[in-house]
């Protein structure tokens, strides 16, 4: 069943093309250094955050797209925000002059195009960014100094929002290993269809062991293809990915309403583990790698996703387990108490209604 979804939804969507995925509160700044010392510097952000910020509307919640349309109207105030909350500096502290500017639509984002005039300031030219800051404390920006692959990398947030562009010092091991955990955990909190994906499978838990091999076939499934995608080994549209995700969340979801044994278990979540790998992927790739560091950042992102499902679980198996307890010390009983079965019944036609309206919007979003 697992591999006719797949063959089916692969189909449907081949002929479509990869849609960029922004994460809220995470903003992305390439910077170059040019010729003349222009330096070009281009701001990604979610279309929703560029609302909050800048007090507009041209994210389209319904489809989770930027409207282009609505974008063209509403430029001038995201470019004024923008401008307002990023700078580039010299060595004796003068600010160098910015150009007008530009604004697209990037699927669900927005890049922001600035080029800042550097001509006159000495060395060592510096940015400075609080864009989301002021709204968010826990905002973060990703810098990216310099053209290609090989660009410097850097993490700005609210205790530090400054990093050098002339020279840029490498981040060290201890600091990638600290930033890509936390990245990894954020992610796994943040997305919400994975969190979805884990419930629908744990509810009929009733022992530990079942769900250690759930966890430990997914753990192992998407850190194959996480790695694969992440160093660019496979690639795979998130246009089919995303909506694949989605019918993984329905399938199992559903299949709480005809099966109560999670016992092989392990094998659905084995074979859907590639895929949500695939999905972890598009978050790092959006967070970016180091390339000095590139195995490290990897391992540490990895781990730190691991950090977050292990959480996830260990809050919702001893709960499911408290809620038979009480549930049988009332009735005194020792069959599966009727007041869990609803309770399973409820939560997964919950999951495979939210399932259902990701997989359709997703491939909404991919067309």
């Amino acid at each position: 069943m697992i591999a006719a979804l797949l063959v089916a939804l692969t189909s449907l969507l081949a002929s479509t093309v990869a849609a960029q995925a922004h994460q809220i509160n995470l903003s992305t700044a390439r910077i170059v250094v040019g010729h003349g010392r222009t330096v070009e510097i281009e701001i990604a952000l979610k279309g929703s955050d560029a609302d909050r910020v800048a007090g507009t509307l041209v994210f389209d919640d319904a489809t989770g797209l930027v409207r282009p349309s609505a974008l063209a109207s509403a430029a001038a105030p995201i470019l004024a925000y923008v401008k307002s909350h990023t700078g580039v500096t010299g060595g004796d502290g003068g600010a160098c002059r910015p150009r007008a500017g530009g604004i697209t639509p990037d699927g669900d984002g927005v890049v922001v195009r600035i080029a800042w005039l550097c001509a006159d300031a000495p060395d060592p030219l510096r940015y400075h960014s609080t864009v989301l800051i002021d709204i968010s404390p826990d905002a973060r920006q990703v810098v990216m100094i310099g053209p290609g692959s090989d660009a410097a990398q850097d993490l700005l947030d609210a205790g530090r929002t400054e990093t050098t562009l002339t020279a840029a010092p490498p981040p060290s091991l201890l600091q990638v290993i600290g930033r890509y955990i936390e990245a990894g955990i954020a992610h796994i909190f943040l997305g919400y269809d994975h969190i979805a994906f884990l419930a629908a499978v744990v509810l009929w838990a009733r022992r530990l062991w079942p769900v250690v091999k759930v966890v430990t076939a997914f753990t192992i499934a998407h850190s194959i293809t996480l790695s694969l995608a992440a160093l660019d080994i496979v690639r795979i549209p998130s246009a089919i990915i995303e909506p694949a995700i989605a019918a993984s969340i329905v399938y199992v979801a559903a299949e709480n309403f005809v099966s109560r044994d999670i016992d092989k278990r392990w094998r659905d979540t084995f074979g859907f583990g590639l895929i949500h790998g695939f999905g972890f992927a598009s978050a790092l790739q959006e967070f970016g790698l180091p390339r000095g560091a590139l195995v490290p950042a990897l391992a540490s992102f990895n781990l730190g996703v691991e950090i977050g499902q292990i959480a996830i679980v260990s809050l919702l198996v001893p709960g499911l387990l408290g809620l038979d307890h009480v549930i049988a010390s009332r009735r005194r009983v020792g069959a599966l108490p009727i007041g869990r079965t609803l309770a399973v019944y409820g939560i997964s036609a919950v999951i495979v209604g939210l399932g259902s309206y990701w997989f359709f919007s997703r491939i909404v979003l991919a067309a």
